[in-house]
């Protein structure tokens, strides 16, 4: 989500074997600088059912919410239908599997939950139970009600379960503060999707859908309403990114409208682009100065902005540095690291590399083996690319410009969910329990 001056950090002593919280832990779904890459860990390479799990916890419920990571704790969203039973057994997971795979309706209420996990054997610290409705609109027949991510800094943790509210917990669960923001109409019915962010003392939601659509920053700490400016834009269902550049922080946000920059403190537009692709999902990623957006249904769009080059209409301009229409994702988002951007073609395993400078093609596109759908987004740690499937197996590649598979590994679990990363642990929210891998 950020991108932090490390030089006054990179000086103290003994800063090598001690990294900062905010680089250390995985805050939101796409890691600490929201790249998708984990700058201090180094999980395993290979696992099984057998091997370097240390432990695996069944989650009530249904959500492909990304677990978040702070301190000894792992935080998870879930939806839970109420009137379910809960069970280890193979029925409830064929049950739940069904109900992934099938209808689109909610029969019954769903109890709308955050989970406090201990990292050291996954055992439930607390629980809270922030809301219990019906849903007023259906979802994909893939998706959840616990889609989105929650975010943290180690001082708040928020959960953003779209129409059903945004809810502020301390680290230890403690009610801060929470609001309802009204209802998501959302185009086809696919449910919601887009997580929040924190920057500083602002917490900032996206509401892009197919009414009075809308961008907005709260006191994270107060919940107090800093600014909220309209949208003429569509559903999205895409995570803003804050970005600093010379001149402040801005969050950028990717539609299918139109690509947009916002002052941080003020909410006021700072640059636009023409828009990605209709149901445009993929997040922002951004280094080294520039960001990438992207989007791949019904089209294709990839875009390298410069944002020291980026004011006003940046349409057709050398803002623009370079861009590609083909190959491109649908739901998973990219990963940058190294100088490289990696991202899958639609949702499938196929893999490409650019140079994220120049846009050379250095690889791709190339089907990884035993890959078949992807909604995961990929990770990076300890230059290995972790490419997850909804079939359960996870591709490990050397980054770099050369194509170069490591391992295959496969659990008895289905995965929507993107992968996290912290110190030796890869963490894997499946559609029944959450595996913690790490050296056995």
């Amino acid at each position: 989500m950020l991108v932090l001056c490390l030089s006054a950090w990179a000086a103290l002593p003994g800063a090598a074997q001690t990294p900062p919280d905010t680089e250390r832990f995985w805050p939101q779904w796409r890691g600490p600088h929201g790249t998708g890459a984990a700058p201090h860990a180094d999980p395993p390479t290979s696992w099984s059912e057998t091997s370097n799990v240390r432990w695996k916890a069944e989650i009530p419920g249904l959500g492909s919410a990304t677990p978040v990571i702070w301190g000894d704790r792992v935080f998870v969203l879930t939806a839970v239908s109420v009137g379910d039973e809960v069970s280890s057994s193979d029925g409830v997971f064929s049950r739940l599997r069904r109900r992934i795979l099938g209808g689109a309706g909610a029969s019954h209420a769903q109890q709308f939950v955050v989970l406090a996990l201990d990292r050291s054997d996954g055992h439930v610290v607390w629980e809270r139970v922030t809301h219990e409705e019906l849903p007023h609109e259906g979802r994909h027949g893939t998706g959840t009600w616990a889609s989105p991510s929650a975010v943290t800094d180690g001082e708040v943790l928020c959960a953003f379960f779209g129409s059903r509210g945004l809810y502020c917990y301390d680290l230890d669960g403690k009610p801060l503060w929470d609001t309802d923001l009204g209802d998501m109409r959302i185009r086809m019915g696919f449910g919601e999707g887009a997580s929040p962010v924190l920057y500083q003392d602002r917490l900032i939601a996206l509401w892009d859908h197919e009414g009075d659509s809308f961008i907005v920053s709260f006191d994270k700490r107060t919940g107090r309403e800093h600014w909220r400016t309209p949208r003429d834009e569509m559903t999205s269902w895409t995570t803003p990114l804050v970005v600093e550049v010379e001149g402040g922080a801005q969050v950028v946000t990717s539609a299918t409208g139109a690509v947009r920059a916002y002052d941080v403190d003020t909410g006021r537009l700072v640059w636009q682009d023409e828009g990605v692709t209709l149901n445009a999902i993929p997040s922002p990623v951004s280094a080294d100065g520039v960001v990438f957006v992207t989007s791949g249904f019904r089209g294709n769009r990839l875009a390298a902005i410069d944002l020291a080059q980026a004011r006003g209409d940046i349409s057709g301009t050398d803002a623009v540095r370079w861009s590609v229409d083909r190959d491109t994702p649908y739901v998973p988002s990219p990963v940058v690291h190294d100088g490289l951007l990696y991202l899958l073609k639609s949702n499938n395993g196929i893999l490409t590399s650019f140079d994220a400078d120049t846009g050379a093609r250095h690889y791709g596109p190339e089907r990884l083996p035993g890959i078949r759908s992807v909604y995961a987004s990929p990770v990076v740690a300890d230059d290995r690319l972790y490419v997850t499937s909804r079939e359960g197996t996870t591709v490990v590649l050397r980054t770099g410009p050369v194509l170069e598979i490591l391992a295959t590994n496969t659990l008895d679990d289905q995965f929507d969910a993107s992968p996290a990363v912290v110190d030796g642990e890869l963490y894997l929210r499946g559609a029944r329990a959450l595996y913690c891998i790490a050296a056995d």
